[in-house]
């Protein structure tokens, strides 16, 4: 399992993201509110202005104060470090 730092040491298992979207628009907003009542969300903000909404298949929510370009290059550099691992061996 290869987990990504969101910032503040919060770490989320990458197979388990579905989509890194912006907090901006309507239904983003929506689904937030609604995974609030529902008790799925979680905030790894740590106080800071939300930049990015992680969907997860297990339908949870992530606020992250990281922009989803940040996260999604973390994620890509997670596989090519597990790549070159590979390589090694």
């Amino acid at each position: 399992m290869k987990l990504v730092n969101i910032g503040f040491g919060n770490m989320v298992a990458a197979n388990r993201m579905v989509a890194i979207v912006s907090p901006e628009s309507a239904p983003i907003k929506r689904i937030v509110q609604e995974a609030k009542e529902n008790g799925t969300l979680i905030d790894a903000t740590h106080g800071r202005r939300t930049r990015a909404v992680i969907i997860t298949d297990s339908d949870h929510i992530i606020l992250t104060y990281l922009q989803s370009e940040t996260v999604a290059a973390r994620i890509i550099e997670e596989d090519d470090a597990e790549e070159e691992e590979c390589e090694d061996e």
